[in-house]
């Protein structure tokens, strides 16, 4: 090395600033060891982020409805009007309909069932939310708002079309229904023998339009003031704890 170019290097040191050599040094070590440090993170970050929901996800997931899970009863009382207007009036009942089961003739009108040539019982068939109200629970108010002793007849209102009776829609249904008869027919509930029905759903038809939610639509009818109103106010005295709010 030539003696000019030794005191170039030598001028050159004597400018840098220490400190500056210092932070310099520091820094880059520190970039280094950050480097290092990511390289290792990175998967996990990665893998947690992937694992972690969003708040949308978890809004989504908190806001979401279980559709409940329905099933129907079929049950024959006497005159449709007077059942449909109880049940209608069940916590966890819906779409109570008044129809026709039971028979042999297709599609049958009113006055064909009433003569009572049809086979048919005139019954409301609804839905129901076993989770509110279970179907042992709709048997209980069967059987506490009918006279299910009487053959072929409920009250003033007699004939086959008249007749008690369960039109089980499951063999589930047929058990519980058959049970629930034998439990009721052996307490204190009716001095006589319980005669009702227990058959398969079959052969079933809506009734006509006007017979569709009767009592709520005619409260001040003859029949409805006189017969079915008092049905409904016992009941609900009864099953207050069953009613809709």
């Amino acid at each position: 090395m030539s003696v000019s170019r030794y005191y170039q290097i030598s001028d050159a040191l004597a400018r840098i600033n220490p400190i500056h050599c210092c932070a310099f040094v520091y820094a880059f070590f520190t970039l280094i060891h950050n480097l290092l440090a990511m390289k290792f993170l990175i998967p996990f970050c990665l893998l947690f982020a992937l694992n972690i929901p969003t708040q949308a996800t978890i809004s989504s997931n908190s806001n979401t409805i279980k559709e409940p899970i329905m099933e129907q009863a079929t049950f024959g009382a006497g005159c449709f009007w007077c059942v449909e207007a109880i049940f209608q009036r069940l916590k966890g009942v819906y779409n109570v309909e008044s129809g026709y089961s039971g028979g042999h003739v297709d599609n049958p009108s009113y006055n064909q069932v009433t003569s009572g040539r049809t086979g048919h019982a005139e019954v409301i068939r609804f839905d129901f939310d076993p989770e509110i109200i279970s179907y042992e629970m709709l048997l209980e108010v069967f059987w506490h708002t009918h006279d299910p002793t009487t053959l072929n007849r409920q009250g003033a209102d007699v004939g086959t079309q008249y007749r008690s009776a369960i039109f089980y829609h499951t063999d589930e249904q047929k058990d519980i229904a058959l049970a629930s008869k034998q439990k009721t027919d052996a307490s204190n509930l009716w001095d006589n023998p319980i005669v009702t029905e227990v058959s398969p759903l079959i052969n079933y038809y809506t009734a006509e339009d006007y017979h569709q939610n009767y009592f709520n639509s005619n409260p001040n009818a003859g029949y409805c003031s006189v017969v079915i109103a008092p049905k409904v106010r016992k009941f609900m005295r009864d099953f207050s704890h069953l009613l809709k709010e």
